[in-house]
């Protein structure tokens, strides 16, 4: 019986890593399933640029599986059973169960409403695919209209300062303004804030800070001072949330519904479940939470799948480096901001902008979407064999350790 391997949700990570173990252990000895709910890889660091009217490449993930022997399973994943170690999907055929082995918890994240009246009905977001396709069909229509429209992005965190620039560099017809809950870019050096907002006013958004909204309505957002601002086309911003699969399952996870880890992304709670990505409360090396990002995915990725290939085959499990160096922000296309950070998570004084950033940030999507779409490129071509050759001790070994 060949241990079975399940990987929830195909982003940056799930993908990842589930090509990396197609790679590293022997298919006599296993078996990979990766469920996700679209057919295609989304590369969500880029929906803001499909909203606003591009062209972005969607990898079909039966390619990027080819030749790995991965089995894809397109479905939502519903619930998650680790006692009985079975996972719940739903599809166009009525769904059923998956049973693993070993479970590899990638579901990523989605837009936090936050409470907020109206948002789930009237606001636009860019989380996923057909959200920013929903977005640019309305970017479309307004842009089809006499007179300009006006499109109101809340929330000045990456995404939003992203968004925002995006449509008002690519939309030169709508009025855009950025509501910012404080100061613009307070994670920022006080060099990257200028440089900020200089291209905030070269493309000639609206940023209103220290404004709290309480309310979305179809044309308008109330804020908490009472002022309405009038918007044809509200996108929230305002931070993402894990779906409460995990918690319902059972899995131990923080107050926010992220799964809880030690040092190699194995739950705290199920030994034989791992995580990784938005889906994960990870502690990095300088003693802080890793923040949701791609560069996070990337880095418990890796912690991972140097656990799981450790605790199957008997091997030493590395600790991979677990770090957080800053942020990488596009302002359109021929500008950026490229702002490292120190131990303790603090912007450093020096900072990348202009077109240099821009390359940067380019150059670090295509690498992202490359590697992705290669997932098994440049790793050892010997396939390892499970420490134990049935899979029923193979799998009481896993809960035992």
């Amino acid at each position: 019986m060949k241990h079975r391997i399940v990987v929830l949700g195909a982003g940056y990570a799930g993908a990842y890593v589930a090509g990396t173990l197609a790679r590293r252990l022997s298919p006599a000895d296993t078996e990979i399933t990766v469920v996700n709910a679209e057919p295609d890889f989304v590369q969500r660091l880029r929906l803001h640029q499909l909203a606003a009217g591009q062209e972005i490449e969607a990898p079909r993930l039966a390619d990027v599986f080819a030749g790995t022997g991965i089995r894809l399973r397109l479905a939502r994943v519903t619930a998650v059973d680790p006692e009985r170690q079975v996972v719940a999907v739903a599809d166009p055929d009525g769904g059923g169960e998956l049973g693993y082995d070993t479970l590899l918890y990638a579901l990523g994240s989605h837009v936090a409403d936050h409470g907020v009246p109206g948002v789930a009905e009237h606001a636009f977001h860019v989380t996923s695919r057909p959200a920013a396709l929903r977005l640019r069909e309305r970017l479309d229509g307004l842009s089809r209209r006499d007179g300009a429209g006006s499109v109101l992005v809340v929330g000045d965190g990456l995404t939003g300062i992203e968004t925002a620039t995006e449509i008002a560099e690519s939309r030169r017809g709508l009025s855009v303004a950025l509501v910012a809950r404080g100061e613009l870019g307070t994670s920022l050096s006080a060099g990257a804030r200028g440089h900020l907002r200089q291209a905030c006013d070269r493309l000639g958004i609206t940023v209103l800070e220290h404004t709290s909204v309480e309310a979305v309505e179809a044309t308008r957002v109330l804020c908490a001072d009472g002022t309405a601002l009038a918007s044809d086309a509200t996108v929230w911003t305002a931070g993402f949330a894990v779906d409460p699969i995990a918690a319902a399952g059972g899995l131990e996870v923080t107050e926010d519904g992220r799964i809880v880890v030690d040092r190699t992304m194995r739950s705290v709670s199920h030994p034989n479940v791992y995580a990784v990505g938005d889906s994960v409360y990870a502690v990095g090396d300088n003693g802080r939470p890793m923040p949701m990002s791609c560069a996070s995915a990337g880095y418990t990725g890796m912690q991972a799948t140097a656990a799981i290939v450790g605790h199957l085959t008997g091997r030493k499990i590395s600790h991979t480096k677990l770090e957080y160096h800053g942020n990488h922000i596009s302002l359109g296309r021929r500008d950026g901001i490229l702002q490292m950070v120190d131990g303790e998570a603090q912007a450093k004084p020096k900072y990348v902008g202009g077109r240099r950033a821009a390359r940067i940030k380019a150059g670090i999507l295509n690498l992202s979407l490359w590697t992705t779409a290669h997932p098994t490129f440049g790793l050892p071509r010997r396939k390892r064999h499970l420490a134990a050759q049935d899979g029923v001790a193979v799998k009481a070994a896993v809960q035992r350790a």
